[in-house]
C-alpha cells in the first residue's frame, strides 16, 4: 500500500493539482458570488482563480468534520493545524490562506462580513500576534457549498482581503437530511460524535424559503507525550543525562518506586483538547412581490473546550501549595466560547437596477476558567478553581449595495458603515493578585511565599479590563465588461475611512482574455490594506510578579499602546498595514472534462502588525522615567514591526473520466509558497537588540514553520451504490526554531492518505467509513532541546498530531 501511496504522489506532482469539476451542463451549480458583483459568471470565467467547493459531496465522504478541517485537505494554499498547550488557541484553530496570516483572510457568510473571534493568538504558533475567524462556528450541515477566492480583494470588499476571501454559502434547499458520524484515533482516544439535521421548505410563493440546522458535536482529547527523561523531583537526573534519555528515566524510575507512587501520576496531558459543540443556524428569503423580498440569516453557537497547560513539578516550591498538591499538578483550561450573528436585509429589483440594504451583526465571547491549579501566594488558603475573565468582540455592518447590468456591462456600487467593540473583563481577584504572607495585596518590599495568579492561566485584572470601540466608513464602485465570454474586465476602488487611524484608498484591475476556445489567460494587480483590529490595538495580559532579580513586585506580560510603557520605549500607534497584490495565470480546457489552471502571485505588505518578542529596557523600570506604579520588568507589545514578501504559485488540474460503468473523477491540486521579511521598523531610541525585540523564534513563524509546498491528488470512482475515495496530501518541510532555549530543526516532507467506501443502503440512506491518515504519519519526533525534555514528542506541525482516524457515517436524505 505504502508503494501505491508513493505512486499516486508521483503522479500528483507530474499533473500538480487538483479540483473538483461538475460536467458543462451542471456548470450552473459554479456560479460565483464571491470576487465579482456580476452574478451570471461561472467559475471558468473569472479573472482571479476561485474554488468552489461543494460541502454536501465532500463531507459525505471525507473523514474531517469541519469547514476548516476539509478545506485543509482539499485547498492546498489554505492551512489549518491543530494546537496543543497553548491557551486559548488550542481551542480556536489559526487558519492561514497563501501563507499569510489568519487576519488576511475575510470571511463572508451569504456573501455577507463575518465578525472574527476575539481572541489574540500570542502563544507563538501559527498566527502569532493575529486575529482570526473561527470557520467552526459553522456547522456544516448547514452548508451548501464554499467559494475561495485566492487572490487579494481588499478594494472590493475592504479590510482583511489581502490574501484573499473565504464565502460560505449556506443551504436553501427544500427537504430533510441528516448526518451521523463516529470516530476514533488509532490509539484509542480523540474519540468524536456528530450528529447533524438539516431542514428546508418553502416560505410563502415562488422563490420563499427557510433552512435550519442543528448540528452536536464532541471530540475527545487525545495524549500525544513522553516523560521518560523529566527531572520530576529535583535530582537533575535529566539535566546530567541529557544525552543518555534511557539512565534519566531508570533514576526517576528509581526514585519514583521509593515514594510508593506510579510514574502515570506524573504524565503530562499534551495532545489536542476535547472539544464539545452544539451549533443552531438558519437561512430565510420571503418575497413580498416580484420585485421586493426580505432574508435573514445566521445562527449561535456554544463551544466548551478543555486544554492542559504546562506541568508544574513537585520541586516548583515558588509554583504549588504542596500542601494541596503535593506532588505538582497540571492545570486545566476550561473555555466557554459563545458565538452569535444574525443578518436582515431586504432586495428591491427595479427597472433591473438591484438595490440590496442589509445589517450583519456578530459577536463572540470567550470566558476562560483555571481548574486544577493554585495560587502559591495565598499558601493553604488558595482556591483551586478560578475564573480568569473574558473577553469579546461584536461588529454590526450596514450595506448598501446597488449594481445593474446595461448589455456587456455590469456596474455595482455601494457604502458601507461598520460599529466594533472589544472588551476585556477581569476575572475573580485571587486570579490575578500577588499576595503579601499576611494575606494582603503585594507591594513592594512584600515578603511572598509564591507566586501570584491562578497558575498557568493567570487571570485578567482590573487594569487589564476595558471596553473600546470604533467605526468605520467606506464607498465603493466597481464595473466588469463581459464580451461573449471572450474577454472580461474587472475594475473596482474603494474608499475607507476609519474613526482610530484615518483614511485608505484602494484600486483592483482585473482582465481574462480567451484567445482561443476553452483557452485563456488572467491577471490582476491591485492594492490592499488591513486596518488594525481593536484586539490588537487593546490586548493586554500584564501581571504581577516577583522580579527577576528577587527584590520586590514587578509587572509583567502584553502591554497596549495606551500603555506607559509603550509610550517610554516609543512605539508607535498601531496604524493600516498596506499591500499590492499581482497574479498571472492561465485557464485551458484542452478536452471534455478536462481543466487546468495555473496562477503564479506577489503580494508585498508593509507594516505588517505583529506581536514583538520580550523586551527588557532599564526604563521601564526605572520609576522616574514611568511614574510610580507603572514600573515594568519586561513586556511584548503589538507593532507594524516588518515588512514583508510573498511569493507563489497554485496549479489545479481536474478530469472526470467515465470508466468501466461508473464515474471517475481526478482531482489534482498544488501550491507553493514563499513568504520573506523585507524590512524591520523598530522604534527609533529603542536599544533593544533584534533578538530581543523580534527574535528567531518569531521570524521563523512568519517564513517557515508553515509549509511551503503543499500538493493533493484526489481519486474519487463511483459505480452503482458503491463510492470510493482515496486521496494522498504531501505536506511540505517546515522549520521550526526553538530560540532562546531550543535549536532550529527541520521536519521531513510528509504524506498523509485518506480513504473512505460509501454504500447507498437505499436511495435516502448511505453508509461510509474510511479513514484518515490511514498509514498513521506523524511530524518527524522533535530534538530533545525542543521538546521540554522529552514531554514534547512531537511539534504541531504540518498535518498535526492526531495519528491515524477511523470513522463510520450515516447520511440521511427525507
Amino acid at each position: 500500500m505504502k508503494k501505491l501511496s508513493t505512486a499516486i504522489l508521483l503522479l500528483g506532482t507530474i499533473l500538480v493539482a487538483a479540483q473538483e469539476q461538475e460536467e458543462k451542463g451542471k456548470q450552473i451549480e459554479d456560479i460565483i458570488i464571491v470576487g465579482n458583483r456580476n452574478v451570471k459568471r461561472t467559475k471558468l470565467e473569472t479573472p482571479v482563480p476561485v474554488d468552489v467547493i461543494n460541502i454536501d459531496k465532500v463531507q459525505r465522504s471525507s473523514p474531517q468534520m469541519t469547514a476548516q478541517d476539509i478545506l485543509n485537505y482539499v485547498i492546498p494554499s489554505f492551512n489549518a493545524v491543530r494546537q496543543s498547550a497553548s491557551d486559548g488557541t488550542e481551542h480556536i484553530d489559526p487558519v492561514t490562506l497563501r501563507g499569510m496570516g489568519p487576519d488576511q483572510v475575510l470571511v463572508l457568510l451569504n456573501g455577507k462580513r463575518r465578525h472574527t473571534t476575539s481572541l489574540v493568538n500570542y502563544q507563538n504558533t501559527v498566527g502569532n500576534g493575529s486575529v482570526g475567524t473561527d470557520l467552526s462556528t459553522i456547522p456544516v450541515i448547514a452548508i451548501e457549498k464554499i467559494e475561495v477566492l485566492r487572490d487579494g480583494a481588499a478594494a472590493q470588499y475592504g479590510s482583511d482581503a489581502i490574501a484573499g476571501v473565504i464565502n460560505i454559502i449556506l443551504k436553501k434547499n427544500a427537504g430533510a437530511s441528516a448526518s451521523l458520524t463516529y470516530g476514533l484515533s488509532g490509539r484509542n482516544d480523540g474519540d468524536t460524535y456528530q450528529a447533524g439535521v438539516n431542514y428546508g421548505t418553502s416560505l410563502g410563493k415562488d422563490e420563499g424559503f427557510i433552512n435550519l440546522s442543528l448540528q452536536l458535536s464532541h471530540r475527545g482529547k487525545t495524549t500525544r507525550t513522553q516523560n521518560h527523561d523529566l527531572d520530576i523531583f529535583g535530582n537533575n537526573f535529566a539535566y546530567e543525562f541529557a544525552d543518555n534519555p534511557d539512565i534519566a528515566r531508570q533514576n526517576d524510575d528509581e526514585e519514583i518506586n521509593k515514594r510508593g507512587l506510579t510514574r502515570d501520576y506524573f504524565n503530562f496531558q499534551i495532545g489536542d483538547a476535547q472539544i464539545r459543540q452544539g451549533q443552531l443556524f438558519f437561512n430565510a428569503e420571503y418575497p413580498l412581490n416580484d420585485n421586493f423580498k426580505f432574508y435573514s440569516f445566521g445562527g449561535f453557537s456554544i463551544k466548551e473546550g478543555k486544554g492542559y497547560g504546562f506541568r508544574r513539578l513537585p520541586n516548583e516550591d515558588f509554583n504549588i501549595v504542596k500542601e494541596i498538591y503535593p506532588n505538582g499538578f497540571q492545570a486545566v483550561l476550561n473555555s466557554q466560547i459563545y458565538d452569535i450573528s444574525y443578518a436582515v436585509g431586504a432586495k428591491y429589483n427595479v427597472n433591473n437596477w438591484l438595490i440590496d440594504l442589509s445589517n450583519t451583526f456578530g459577536s463572540n465571547t470567550f470566558n476562560y476558567n483555571v481548574s486544577n491549579t493554585n495560587n502559591a501566594s495565598l499558601g493553604i488558603k488558595s482556591p483551586t478553581r478560578f475564573y480568569a475573565g473574558a473577553h469579546s468582540f461584536l461588529q454590526n455592518t450596514i450595506n448598501l449595495d446597488i449594481s445593474k447590468k446595461i448589455k456587456n456591462f455590469n456596474i455595482a456600487f455601494g457604502g458601507e458603515f461598520r460599529f466594533e467593540q472589544y472588551q476585556i473583563k477581569a476575572g475573580d481577584e485571587a486570579s490575578y493578585t500577588q499576595y503579601d504572607v499576611n494575606g494582603n495585596v503585594a507591594t513592594q518590599g512584600s515578603t511572598v511565599i509564591g507566586a501570584g495568579g491562578s497558575q498557568s492561566f493567570i487571570g485578567f485584572s482590573p487594569d487589564n479590563a476595558l471596553k473600546k470601540d470604533r467605526h468605520s466608513t467606506a464607498v465603493y464602485a466597481d464595473i466588469s465588461y463581459d464580451l461573449a465570454k471572450k474577454l472580461n474586465i474587472d475594475a473596482a476602488a474603494r474608499f475607507e475611512n476609519y474613526s482610530d487611524f484615518g483614511s485608505t484608498l484602494n484600486g483592483k484591475l482585473a482582465v481574462r482574455y480567451e484567445f482561443v476556445k476553452n483557452y485563456a489567460v488572467r491577471a490582476a494587480v491591485g492594492t490592499g490594506f488591513r486596518a488594525p483590529s481593536l484586539q490588537q490595538q487593546y490586548f493586554n495580559n500584564s501581571f504581577a510578579d516577583i522580579s527577576t532579580s528577587g527584590d520586590g513586585i514587578v509587572r509583567k506580560g502584553i502591554f497596549n499602546n495606551d500603555s506607559k510603557a509603550a509610550e517610554v520605549l516609543g512605539f508607535d500607534k498601531l496604524k493600516q498595514e498596506t499591500s499590492v497584490n499581482g497574479s498571472a495565470g492561465f485557464t485551458l480546457q484542452p478536452a471534455k472534462g478536462l481543466f487546468i489552471t495555473v496562477d503564479g502571485y506577489i503580494i508585498k505588505v508593509k507594516d505588517r502588525i505583529v506581536i514583538t518578542s520580550n523586551i527588557t529596557d532599564s526604563r521601564l523600570s526605572d520609576i522616574s522615567v514611568v511614574g510610580e506604579g507603572n514600573a515594568v520588568e519586561s513586556g511584548r507589545f503589538f507593532a507594524n514591526a516588518i515588512d514583508t514578501e510573498t511569493k507563489g504559485v497554485d496549479v489545479v488540474v481536474s478530469y472526470d473520466w467515465k470508466l468501466a460503468g461508473g464515474n471517475l473523477n481526478i482531482n489534482l491540486a498544488g501550491n507553493y509558497t514563499e513568504t520573506k521579511i523585507t524590512d524591520f521598523h523598530f522604534p527609533e531610541h529603542l536599544g533593544t537588540p533584534q533578538n530581543e525585540f523580534f527574535g528567531p523564534d518569531q521570524i521563523n513563524i512568519i517564513e517557515t514553520l508553515s509549509p511551503k509546498t503543499k500538493a493533493s491528488l484526489g481519486l474519487t470512482y463511483g459505480i452503482g451504490k458503491f463510492n470510493f475515495l482515496v486521496r494522498n496530501t504531501y505536506f511540505g518541510k517546515v522549520i521550526r526554531d526553538g530560540f532562546p532555549f531550543g535549536e532550529v530543526q527541520e521536519f521531513s516532507p510528509k504524506v498523509v492518505t485518506d480513504v473512505s467506501v460509501g454504500y447507498d443502503i437505499t436511495k435516502n440512506i448511505n453508509f461510509t467509513v474510511g479513514a484518515n491518515n490511514v498509514f498513521d504519519v506523524f511530524p518527524d519526533l522533535q530534538i530533545y532541546k525542543n521538546s521540554y525534555y522529552g514531554v514534547f514528542k512531537y511539534a504541531p506541525v504540518q498535518m498535526g498530531t492526531l495519528g491515524s482516524y477511523f470513522f463510520g457515517r450515516l447520511n440521511f436524505n427525507f
